[in-house]
């Protein structure tokens, strides 16, 4: 709980620089190579530091190592990031305004639902049973682990490519909805057919397709006035990750009854993964009713072409 509370603040203030860092032309890049380098530490933590605790160090070690690293970048967050100049006007109740704004917003709720239904096949179908699941079929350990870590590594691509994409289409959807597409093809191929794609092939185009998930990071920031940027990105994970957390124990109950508390097998999962499925599928239909928050849009209000 303690650090899922404090990693929280990382993606949000990542989001929040680039918001007040870049032209709004390029924000779905600036997110996207945020996204970037956070899901970077996700494949370094499964490709890397599997083998690590299992061969050079304890994993007790490595948590110590990893908290004086972040103790370093924490003080050089307190030396490099600018400041706000003046002080907060108000009561401290004021800092709760701006959610008033982007949570009586209906499309605050579609842009954190399409984000969070993206986000759970990855975040917890493939970091929490990516492994098992190849497991299931007969893959030796190290090398499920290295197959799992291909999602996180098609993030990499996939966050950085996709934003660049629809900030030079000046368009949001069309993006989500072609990653939403990559992610279901690529997850009836790895499930339900599996040996039909190359090893580590089906894992980073699933990886890159969910990529198009930071784009509602962008819009939700969009859809919403300007002074409440850090908030939106704020009620945007809350969103994403209330899902996850809902959903992960569900999903592994699930396994449980349906494996009748034996070995998991393949069966186990093909039948159980028909909960991503679902969730890929909504996202996609839920997609369709954001509004379109593109700069070509907004270029075509200003001017009255049609859009």
């Amino acid at each position: 709980m303690l650090q899922g509370a404090g990693s929280a603040f990382a993606f949000t203030g990542a989001v929040y620089l680039a918001a007040h860092g870049f032209s709004d032309r390029w924000l779905a890049t600036a997110v996207g190579f945020t996204q970037l380098f956070g899901m970077l530490g996700g494949f370094a933590g499964q490709f890397g530091v599997d083998p690590l605790v299992h061969g050079l160090i304890t994993w007790q070690s490595f948590w110590i190592y990893a908290g004086l690293l972040l103790a370093a970048i924490a003080f050089s967050l307190l030396l490099l990031t600018p400041g706000r100049t003046g002080k907060p006007q108000g009561s401290v109740w004021t800092m709760f305004e701006p959610y008033k704004i982007v949570l009586t917003n209906p499309q605050s709720y579609l842009c954190g639902f399409v984000g969070g239904l993206m986000f759970m096949p990855t975040n917890v179908g493939d970091m929490i049973w990516g492994a098992p699941f190849l497991g299931s079929l007969g893959v030796e350990h190290a090398h499920a682990i290295a197959r799992s870590s291909m999602v996180p590594l098609g993030w990499v691509i996939g966050c950085p490519l996709l934003g660049y994409v629809a900030d030079r289409l000046g368009r949001r959807k069309p993006v989500v909805l072609f990653g939403i597409v990559v992610m279901l093809l690529s997850l009836v191929g790895l499930v339900y057919t599996p040996g039909l794609l190359p090893p580590y092939v089906g894992g980073l185009a699933f990886g890159i397709g969910s990529g198009a998930a930071m784009i509602p990071y962008t819009m939700i920031k969009e859809v919403n006035p300007d002074n409440v940027k850090g908030s939106a990105t704020g009620a945007m994970n809350f969103l994403v990750f209330s899902l996850s957390a809902f959903v992960a124990p569900v999903f592994g109950g699930l396994l449980q009854r349906f494996s009748g508390g034996q070995p998991l097998t393949v069966q186990n999962f093909q039948v159980a993964d028909r909960v991503w499925l679902a969730a890929i599928v909504l996202a996609f239909v839920l997609t369709l009713f954001i509004r379109e928050t593109g700069s070509a849009v907004r270029r075509s209000a200003k001017t009255g072409a049609p859009r």
